[in-house]
């Protein structure tokens, strides 16, 4: 079981971690909230309508793993082919979806991270130091959503785009300043894949 997730009988999955995996997972679903940001009813704690009546945003956030996090629903008007007025049509039915989903989206995102965390703090430490943490299969769902999501933050901090990218990871000597970030990118991707397989039947 150690570094990888196994099913458990009856479902859910378990997998070891040490005291520094621990600390790791917490620390970038912690920077993931904080980079997602607060729900409305966080901004506006009196107020018990303003997340159901509030609007999203209409235009794409400013910071690059956001907007990978959270795309236009339709297609880059500055890269999909068309006329001007065409690819102004896309921007407007982005901005549209975007209002009325992106919240929610924010929202999910943020219960899974909070999930996570919450896993981890519940954590018995074993004897001789780290845990095994056990996930029910709907504890899983919302591990698996914040891995993928962390590794996306990852992978657009690390200007990955293709396999080959990836596969340059694995070369990278030990001093470059990015080999702590692609080592976790890799490690958490190792995580993601082997929870996926526990869900298979």
């Amino acid at each position: 079981m150690p570094g990888t997730f196994e099913p458990l009988p009856g479902g859910g999955a378990a997998v070891a971690l040490d005291d520094a995996e621990i600390s790791i997972i917490r620390s970038l679903a912690v920077q993931l909230l904080e980079l997602i940001g607060p729900g409305p009813a966080e901004d506006a704690p009196d107020d018990p309508l303003a997340e159901l009546f509030a609007e999203g945003p209409s235009e794409p956030p400013s910071d690059p793993v956001l907007r990978r996090l959270f795309p236009d629903a339709y297609s880059d008007p500055e890269k999909a082919p068309g006329s001007p007025r065409e690819a102004e049509e896309r921007q407007a039915r982005s901005a549209e979806f975007r209002r009325y989903t992106e919240n929610d989206l924010r929202a999910g995102r943020r219960d899974n991270a909070l999930a996570v965390i919450a896993s981890l703090n519940a954590l018995t430490p074993a004897g001789d130091g780290g845990a095994v943490l056990k996930v029910s299969p709907e504890q899983s769902q919302q591990w698996l959503g914040t891995l993928n999501d962390l590794r996306l933050a990852i992978a657009t901090r690390l200007e990955i785009t293709d396999e080959e990218d990836i596969e340059l990871l694995y070369r990278l000597p030990d001093e470059d300043r990015r080999k702590p970030l692609a080592m976790a990118y890799l490690w958490l991707g190792t995580l993601q894949e082997t929870l996926v397989a526990t869900l298979m039947p």
